[in-house]
C-alpha cells in the first residue's frame, strides 16, 4: 500500500468521524436567515452567526470528549479519584475536567500514531519497523498529557508556596483586628486575587464551603489537598490544633508565617550555594577550551612557523 492510499484513507476516516459527531444547528441557521430577511443590521447577523459557531463548537466538544475518553477510563474508583485530585491540584476543578483530560490523551496518542507511522513509511522502513515507530509515537503521545499535568501541579504548588507568607501576614492582621477566621480567610482571599490568584481562589473556595455548612476543619483540609503544597498542609494542621486546644490563632499564624518565610529564605540560600557547582559544567566544556585556544593559540602558531622555517628543529 503506497503513501497516497494511506493518506486518502486517513482523510476519509477523519471526515467520517467529524461528520458523525458534528452538531446539527439548523434552528440557529434559520434564525440567522430570518433576521437577515427582516432587515436587521450586519452587526446583529454577525453576532448571531458567531454565537451559532460557538455553540456548535461547544456541542462538538461535548459529543466528542465522552467518546474519546471512554477508551481509557481508569479501571478502579481509586484511580479516578487520584486523577480528579491531580486535576484539582493543577487548578482544573470543573466537572468535565477528567473527561477532557482523558480525551486529550486519546487525541494526542492518535496524532502521535499517525505522525510516527507517516515518518516510518517515508523513511523507507519495512512493516515491522514502521509498526514499532508508530507504537512508540502512540505511547509517547499517551504519556505527554501526564507529563504536562505533573508540571502544571508542580508549577501551581510553587506559586502557592511563594504567596503563602504574604498571605499569612495579611491573615494575621485581619484576625488581630477582630475578624473571625472564616471572614478573615474570605477577606484575604479577595484582597490577594491580583497578586496571588491561585491561593486566592483556594481561600475563597474554602470560605464558601464553610458558609455552606461544611465544618471549618474539613474545608481547610480540602483546601490543603487541592493546593498540593506541604506548607499549606502544615498551616491547616496548626490552625486545627489551635482551635482544638483553645490557643491563640493569631499567634499560631504569625509563628507559621515566620517559619515559612525562614524556610523560603533557606531554600533560596541552598539554590545559591548550588550555583557554583552547576557552573562547573559550562566552565569545563565551553569557557576553559576557549581560554586555552586564546592563550595557547598564538604560541602554537609561532612554534609551527618556527618549525616550518627551520626544518632541522623538527
Amino acid at each position: 500500500m503506497d503513501m497516497w492510499t494511506i493518506a486518502i484513507l486517513l482523510a476519509v476516516s477523519v471526515t467520517l468521524v467529524v461528520y458523525s459527531v458534528w452538531p446539527r444547528k439548523r434552528d440557529d441557521r434559520e434564525v440567522v436567515k430570518r433576521r437577515l430577511a427582516g432587515g436587521r443590521g450586519a452587526n446583529t447577523a454577525a453576532e448571531i452567526q458567531e454565537k451559532a459557531r460557538a455553540s456548535a463548537k461547544e456541542e462538538l466538544v461535548k459529543r466528542a470528549t465522552p467518546v474519546l475518553s471512554r477508551l481509557i477510563v481508569p479501571a478502579s474508583d481509586q484511580e479516578q479519584t487520584n486523577l480528579r485530585q491531580k486535576l484539582a491540584c493543577a487548578g482544573y476543578r470543573h466537572a468535565s475536567a477528567q473527561t477532557m483530560f482523558l480525551a486529550s490523551k486519546t487525541i494526542v496518542a492518535g496524532v502521535g500514531l499517525i505522525v510516527a507511522g507517516i515518518v516510518g513509511v517515508y523513511g523507507g522502513n519495512d512493516l515491522a519497523v514502521t509498526a514499532g515507530i508508530a507504537a512508540f509515537g502512540a505511547g509517547l503521545g499517551f504519556v505527554l498529557p501526564n507529563l504536562w499535568l505533573s508540571m502544571a501541579v508542580s508549577s501551581r504548588a510553587q506559586r502557592i508556596r511563594y504567596g503563602l507568607p504574604d498571605t499569612l501576614d495579611l491573615l494575621v492582621v485581619s484576625v488581630e483586628s477582630g475578624l473571625a477566621l472564616d471572614a478573615a480567610v474570605k477577606r484575604v482571599g479577595e484582597e490577594m486575587a491580583t497578586t496571588h490568584p491561585d491561593l486566592s481562589d483556594e481561600m475563597r473556595l474554602a470560605a464558601a464551603e464553610s458558609q455552606m455548612g461544611i465544618p471549618r476543619a474539613e474545608a481547610l483540609e480540602n483546601m490543603a489537598r487541592r493546593c498540593g503544597a506541604d506548607e499549606v498542609r502544615s498551616l491547616v494542621t496548626v490552625i486545627i490544633q489551635a482551635e482544638k486546644f483553645g490557643t491563640s490563632i493569631a499567634k499560631a499564624l504569625r509563628n507559621q508565617a515566620d517559619a515559612i518565610r525562614t524556610k523560603r529564605r533557606q531554600a533560596a540560600e541552598e539554590r545559591a550555594q548550588k550555583t557554583a557547582v552547576k557552573l562547573m559544567i559550562p566552565l569545563v566544556l565551553f569557557i576553559f577550551p576557549a581560554m586555552g585556544v586564546v592563550l595557547a593559540g598564538p604560541a602554537a602558531l609561532k612554534a609551527l612557523e618556527a618549525v616550518q622555517d627551520n626544518p632541522g628543529l623538527g
